[in-house]
């Protein structure tokens, strides 16, 4: 099976003697924690300064979610050792890792397939209407409504930084150029400059809000919308779960609309894991505010955390030939798919073939990593990652275009995009495609046929 993250393959290779957290205590060889602390859970009142150093405690930090810190733990002590320790305490609800998440998509290069050059028409098959999103019909519409491109929508986009201004080293995508950006934030370095060190978050925010008509060549599903650019995830693309929850609740608190999350955790992670990253959720969508996932790159007959969470849009991905992609994950929970480029899964359906070199997605990035200055469309870039950020624009587009009333709930938000998507793969939904592939078109017309009814979430 092909892998679709080169981060995931660095981290397995630096992780892969650390499979194990202590007798009685253990995680598969492929997630990954922070080293050195603990995230834990009291049942009462926090550990006395007494009790902390007798349990190997060098210092404790908040934690986003209430009745929960995070530990760092004194040197010598490991991590299993530590929750041993802990989990044997009266006044511990729970102990465990700090696990980290990483962006869920390929930056692979070298594939072939490329359209030919041109403007968005030439380049973005994911936005047309047959193969893609329906992306004309959909901007047709919000310029009717007024509200063009999505514009007055703040979307959060949680992930490597964003290429949005130039500081130092970094420069603005060209792509940016009459894109607005709002409340910038960067949890990894702690500062107003969450500046991309990767290429992936400013390739998520471009396929949302890249701005037209600025020479640039392509265009964004939402190019009128607002983006707010917050840092979780480091220059490797990983980042931690507790990272991830605050970025979450910052996005909530200074205005998101919508939050995109390009980012999965290994499917060894499970609910308990992470709880942190689910309240943080749950906090959104009571605050009225969309969250979207993608399914994974596992080719998994499961969703990965956080798109496993029930109040975040899980999506999963496409090819060109309006196939299921082959490494994108499968549940009977998924909501949506929507373009993530790369090769046909093989399934019975006459319209996949897997031995076809289908184009990946394109959008205006780095070059490369090393050189945050130099912009260009690389080949390579394909995974539920490049998915995701076409349903959080589409959910930009219905808030927007008023189809729903001023201020639509999340739930309001994903029964229409799942009502208006374009059915795959027989019975709606169904485990391969959810409710189908996302027509931003439909959704944001006036008048919207439904694709059937919905089923119980």
């Amino acid at each position: 099976m092909k892998c679709h993250s080169l981060i995931r393959r660095c981290l397995l290779a630096l992780g892969a003697a650390g499979a194990t957290l202590g007798a009685g205590v253990s995680v598969a060889a492929a997630a990954d924690y922070v080293p050195g602390e603990v995230v834990v859970g009291y049942r009462s009142v926090p550990f006395s300064g007494v009790a902390a150093n007798r349990l190997g405690i060098r210092s404790v930090a908040t934690s986003p979610l209430p009745g929960e810190q995070v530990v760092k733990l004194a040197p010598g002590v490991s991590v299993g050792a530590a929750i041993r320790r802990l989990r044997g305490h009266s006044g511990i609800a729970y102990a465990a890792p700090d696990y980290l998440a990483h962006e869920a998509g390929s930056s692979s290069g070298g594939r072939g397939g490329l359209l030919p050059t041109g403007g968005w028409w030439a380049r973005q098959w994911n936005f047309h209407r047959a193969v893609g999103v329906n992306a004309s019909e959909a901007w047709a519409n919000l310029v009717a409504d007024g509200r063009p491109g999505g514009r007055g929508v703040v979307v959060a986009i949680l992930d490597t930084g964003v290429a949005y201004r130039d500081w130092q080293r970094f420069r603005i995508s060209p792509a940016f150029v009459g894109t607005r950006f709002v409340a910038p934030y960067d949890f990894i370095a702690g500062n107003r400059y969450p500046l991309d060190r990767l290429g992936h978050g400013t390739f998520i925010a471009g396929t949302i809000a890249d701005a037209t008509d600025n020479g640039a060549g392509l265009a964004g599903l939402a190019y009128g919308a607002s983006i707010m650019p917050v840092r979780v995830l480091d220059d490797t693309g990983a980042g931690d779960a507790i990272t991830i929850a605050r970025g979450i609740r910052y996005a909530v608190l200074h205005g998101a609309q919508v939050i995109n999350l390009s980012l999965e955790f290994d499917m060894t992670v499970t609910a308990g894991d992470i709880p942190d990253v689910i309240a943080a959720i749950s906090f959104a969508h009571r605050h009225g505010v969309v969250v979207v996932a993608p399914a994974g790159n596992d080719s998994a007959p499961r969703l990965a955390y956080p798109a496993r969470v029930r109040r975040a849009i899980s999506v999963g991905a496409t090819t060109l030939d309006r196939c299921l992609a082959d490494y994108s994950n499968t549940s009977p929970a998924l909501d949506l798919v929507a373009p993530g480029g790369g090769d046909d899964a093989d399934l019975a359906d006459r319209s996949c073939d897997p031995a076809r070199n289908l184009p990946d997605i394109m959008q205006m990035t780095f070059l490369s990593p090393l050189n945050p200055a130099r912009f260009g469309l690389p080949a390579g870039w394909y995974g539920t990652s490049m998915a995701c950020p076409h349903v959080a624009a589409a959910a930009a587009l219905v808030i927007a275009s008023g189809v729903l009333g001023p201020h639509p709930s999340p739930d309001q938000i994903l029964e229409r995009l799942e009502q208006t998507a374009q059915p795959l793969g027989g019975a709606v939904p169904n485990p391969d495609y959810g409710y189908g592939l996302l027509d931003a078109g439909a959704a944001t017309a006036r008048t919207a046929a439904s694709a059937g009814p919905r089923g119980a979430r």
